[in-house]
């Protein structure tokens, strides 16, 4: 079965782009034949912010409660958060909903 996978990309200002973090994980994603459904983009937020204050981050946890994901990669894990807390609780949702972690820059897989 092929995994239906999010991407999730941020950057934390104007002056920066996701254009590389998207283009090495979709090819990632190629290559080992998963399905790229969503692209989830925070641009200009800073990763210290909660959910509540990154509106594609929320929506990616939206994505993931519906089951609608088997997979979330993002280039590393200060893409995903800069707040323990914060890192912690997303790492909860996903192993609650079995939905499996790819970060580029750590070598994490969880698949």
């Amino acid at each position: 079965m092929t995994k239906r996978v999010a991407i999730y990309a941020r950057v934390s200002t104007d002056g920066q782009s996701t254009n590389n973090q998207l283009r090495v994980l979709k090819r990632i994603a190629k290559a080992a034949g998963w399905d790229v459904v969503d692209k989830y983009i925070d641009e200009a937020v800073s990763g210290a912010k909660g959910r509540d204050e990154r509106p594609q981050f929320d929506a990616l946890h939206q994505a993931i409660t519906r089951r609608e994901v088997d997979m979330v990669m993002a280039w590393s894990v200060d893409r995903i958060g800069r707040s323990l807390q914060h890192l912690v609780q997303f790492l909860e949702h996903l192993q609650s909903t079995k939905v499996d972690l790819y970060l580029h820059e750590q070598g994490i897989d969880t698949t």
